[in-house]
């Protein structure tokens, strides 16, 4: 059972500021809970209801230095930060930020606020096997359980940083992509060694002064009549090509 401060504190944790003050964060879900379990991360506390506990109890005894609470449906509700609670969440450790591998492909991303764009984009990464995104210090929080929800286990994979862009990418001795409009076709570009992809905000796309670092100004090529692309739309198809190249 849940003390009243334990779930004061995992309620705390649907907040930023919480997440940040007590490097935490929630994970939700039956299938991301699976996942987690399974692999050796840092894990402060299973919350589960009977049920799904005993159904199980293999997977939870992989970390026997974690404490595991059983509750009741209402109590889970009133912990979840979804619309419709699952049954079983954890705490997990936020994982100290790993410097960016400059082998292989890397995305920065410029200012991206939409909390499922995030935790898509980070599902991208992990598909293609891209270990390093970072993100400018206005891009929504990685943490948020929106982002979680939508990564489906990215975060364990992924390793996130939140960097100054323009000093991320003025270092690098790589090719810089930036997505844009008018960019050149993805489709014909010459064969690149890996590098940084470069997706902007949702509504104002890679900002101008990362635009003006960027070696190549890329597009995926409009035959319709939509006005633009998903950012996480684009990351996956730029991804696919990219990647095909290798």
């Amino acid at each position: 059972m849940l003390s009243k401060a334990q779930n004061k504190y995992i309620r705390s944790l649907t907040h930023q500021k919480y997440r940040k003050l007590h490097n935490s964060f929630i994970v939700e879900g039956d299938k991301i809970v699976r996942e987690w379990l399974n692999e050796k991360a840092a894990i402060q506390m299973v919350i589960a209801l009977q049920d799904w506990a005993d159904q199980h109890n293999d997977l939870i005894s992989r970390h026997p230095e974690t404490p595991l609470y059983i509750v009741k449906e209402s109590e889970l509700e009133s912990l979840s930060a979804l619309q419709t609670p699952n049954q079983v969440m954890l705490v997990v450790d936020i994982p100290a930020p790993q410097p960016v591998s400059a082998n292989g492909w890397s995305i920065a991303l410029d200012n991206i606020q939409d909390p499922g764009n995030m935790g898509t984009i980070i599902r991208i990464a992990d598909w293609f096997g891209i270990k390093n995104i970072a993100c400018s210090p206005d891009c929504v929080d990685v943490y948020n359980p929106k982002v979680v929800q939508s990564a489906m286990g990215g975060h364990l994979r992924v390793n996130t940083i939140k960097v100054d862009l323009n000093e991320f990418i003025s270092g690098a001795q790589v090719p810089v992509l930036a997505a844009t409009l008018d960019g050149e076709n993805i489709y014909t570009l010459p064969k690149l060694n890996p590098g940084i992809l470069i997706i902007g905000n949702e509504s104002h796309g890679v900002s101008e002064n990362l635009m003006k670092k960027a070696s190549h100004k890329i597009t995926v090529p409009r035959i319709g009549g939509a006005e633009s692309l998903n950012a996480a739309v684009s990351t996956g198809i730029i991804c696919a090509l990219l990647l095909k190249q290798c």
